[in-house]
């Protein structure tokens, strides 16, 4: 076994890694969203706030597989590319915080984007007015910048653009084919800036079977029929995540 997947599996907590994106995954594949909500908040217990991100990123690759020929069907083009064009410009900037905040800081950040998020939602927080090309640029430069900080790249657009009314069907493709985009612009300037290395390289290798499978076995169950079940399940999910990832539980890395 090479040395860097050695190391991998030697990661203290990489169990509770596992168990975590195997959950994620289904929801992400039910839902089209959740991973980062469900992952981050407990990742941040085990890695450091930037392996974190990178993970994240990377396992996010091993679910496209698994999503995005499905999505690609449904998926509104031209909104998701407005979105992902400008957090393409974005990126480098959530980047640049993430490499110049604490550890603390930046788990802090993420606990408190992803509870404004979920309870928002639990609520039934709903945008009403038009959605134009202005508001999605917007939408995908904020998403860049949480993305490259926190690794929570779904928030912005979950809160501002897929609650607002459309399709069960459409949501969840739009937020699939966006935050896959998002995983690969994060992933590449992550790997130019030297923020990537070979043990979380190794450590998404093992994470990405699990999540793969759990991401097809989610798909399997969604229906736009059942859409009320699975955001209950999600955000009941994504509580005990965000609580259970309280930097006050741990001490910062």
């Amino acid at each position: 076994m090479p040395d860097f997947l050695s190391t991998a599996w030697a990661t203290p907590g990489l169990i509770w890694l596992v168990m975590t994106i195997a959950v994620a995954g289904i929801v992400r594949g039910f839902a089209g969203f959740g991973t980062a909500l469900i992952f981050v908040p407990i990742a941040n217990i085990f890695l450091s706030a930037t392996d974190v991100v990178a993970v994240t990123m990377l396992t996010g690759l091993g679910s496209m597989a698994a999503l995005l020929p499905r999505a690609l069907k449904t998926a509104e083009i031209k909104d998701v590319s407005l979105m992902g064009a400008a957090a393409i410009l974005t990126v480098p900037f959530g980047l640049w915080l993430l490499y110049m905040l604490d550890q603390v800081t930046i788990r802090w950040a993420a606990t408190i984007i992803a509870t404004v998020m979920l309870t928002a939602l639990v609520f039934g927080w709903r945008y009403k007015g038009l959605i134009d090309a202005t508001r999605m640029l917007g939408i995908g430069a904020t998403a860049g910048v949480f993305g490259g900080m926190t690794g929570l790249t779904g928030p912005v657009v979950i809160l501002f653009y897929l609650a607002s009314g459309a399709r069960a069907a459409i949501v969840r493709a739009n937020t699939i084919l966006f935050l896959a985009m998002l995983d690969v612009v994060i992933i590449l300037n992550m790997l130019v800036s030297g923020l990537l290395t070979l043990r979380v390289l190794g450590i998404a290798i093992v994470l990405t079977v699990p999540y793969f499978l759990s991401s097809k076995v989610g798909q399997s169950m969604f229906s736009p029929d059942y859409e009320k079940i699975y955001r209950a399940v999600a955000y009941g999910v994504i509580a005990l995540a965000v609580l259970t990832g309280l930097p006050i539980w741990s001490e910062g890395h």
